[in-house]
C-alpha cells in the first residue's frame, strides 16, 4: 500500500510512473530484475511487444509495454518506457530486425511511456494526440534542449500513417486515463494498442492533472468498442496480451465501479469508507482492488467540482 501511495503521488504531479532517481540512469545501471522482466514477444507477423512489468513492483518495472512494428521503411515504436531504457529497447529490436527506427508514437504523456524518446535521436518522427503534446510540454523531461524529443506531428481525433500492410490508424475517443490517450490500430494485423486506457484488471490510474476523468472513462471506452471493430488482439498498458472481449468486460467494470463510487458519495461515505465498501470481485473474477482508493479519490474530486454547491 505504501508503494501504491507513492505511485499515486507521482501521478498527481503529472508523471505516471515511479521513475524516480533510481530509473534516471544509463542502461548498464538498470535494475537486473527489470532487465530480466523486459522481453520481446511476437504478437503477429511483423509486430512485437517489448514487455514492461507491474508499476507497483519497483525492482522489475521498466515502463509500459512497447509496440514494435516492422514496416517496409523501418520500425515504428509505440511508447518508449522509462528514461534510461532506450538502449534496451534498441537491443531487443535488433534481435528481430536490422531496420532502423523511423517513428515513435507516444500513447500519452506519462514518463513510463515517453521516458526514452531521446534515445532514438532528434530526427525521429514522434507522433501523439495534440493534448498529449501539450501535456508533455509541461514536463521537466522535455524542457530546454530536450524539447526536440517532443512530438513533431499531432492529431485531434484520427490520423493514419503508412499504407497497405504497413498502415496504422490512430484514434482519440475522449478523456479517461488522461485527456490525450491514443488508441493505436495495426489494421492489417487486427491488433490494437490501448496504452493505459486498459492497463490492468483493476481500477485505472486517473491523472486529473493531465485531464483524466473517471466519470467519462466508461463512455470513452464505449466509443472505442463502437468504432473499432476489426481487431482480435490487444496490446495493453501493463499486462499480457488481451482480447477485445476483455476490453468489453473492462468497460462494464468501469461502469459498475463509477456507479458504486457515485452511490457511496451520495451516501456521505468518506473515500476510505467507500474503498472498504465497494466489492466487485464476485462479478469480475480475477480483478484486483489495489488501485480502488486512488481512483475513488479522483472521482470524488470530480463529483465535488461538478456540484453546484
Amino acid at each position: 500500500m505504501k508503494r501504491l501511495t507513492i505511485l499515486v503521488a507521482v501521478v498527481a504531479a503529472g508523471v505516471h510512473s515511479i521513475a524516480a532517481s533510481a530509473y534516471q540512469q544509463p542502461a548498464q545501471g538498470l535494475p537486473p530484475a527489470a532487465r530480466a522482466a523486459t522481453q520481446i514477444e511476437k504478437v503477429k507477423d511483423n509486430l512485437y511487444m517489448i514487455t514492461g512489468a507491474d508499476p507497483t513492483d519497483r525492482n522489475s518495472f521498466s515502463g509500459g509495454n512497447t509496440g514494435v512494428f516492422i514496416t517496409n521503411n523501418g520500425v515504428v515504436v509505440v511508447d518508449t518506457k522509462l528514461a534510461g531504457w532506450g538502449q534496451v529497447i534498441l537491443d531487443k529490436i535488433k534481435t528481430v530486425t536490422n531496420k532502423p527506427v523511423t517513428t515513435i508514437i507516444n500513447t500519452h504523456t506519462h514518463g513510463d511511456h515517453t521516458g526514452s524518446n531521446e534515445a532514438f535521436g532528434g530526427t525521429i518522427e514522434i507522433i501523439a494526440q495534440e493534448n498529449t503534446k501539450a501535456n508533455m510540454e509541461k514536463m521537466d523531461a522535455f524542457k530546454g534542449d530536450k524539447a526536440r524529443f517532443l512530438p513533431k506531428k499531432t492529431f485531434k481525433d484520427k490520423m493514419s500513417i503508412g499504407s497497405g500492410k504497413d498502415r496504422i490508424d490512430l484514434y482519440y475517443f475522449g478523456r479517461g486515463h488522461t485527456n490525450g490517450d491514443a488508441w493505436v490500430v495495426y489494421t492489417a494485423l487486427r491488433v490494437m494498442q490501448t496504452g493505459d486506457m486498459f492497463a490492468w484488471k483493476d481500477a485505472p490510474t486517473l491523472d486529473r492533472n493531465n485531464g483524466g476523468s473517471g466519470l467519462e472513462y466508461a463512455q470513452t471506452v464505449g466509443k472505442v468498442l463502437a468504432t473499432v471493430k476489426d481487431v482480435d488482439t490487444l496490446i495493453v498498458g501493463h499486462s499480457p496480451l488481451r482480447k477485445p472481449a476483455e476490453l468489453q468486460e473492462y468497460q462494464r467494470f468501469m461502469t459498475d465501479f463509477v456507479n458504486a463510487v457515485r452511490a457511496a458519495n451520495k451516501a456521505g461515505k468518506s473515500v476510505d469508507e467507500a474503498t472498504a465498501s465497494i466489492n466487485l470481485s464476485a462479478k469480475y473474477p480475477g480483478y484486483k482492488n489495489e488501485r480502488y482508493k486512488a481512483a475513488i479519490q479522483v472521482i470524488y474530486d470530480e463529483l465535488k467540482a461538478a456540484s453546484p454547491n
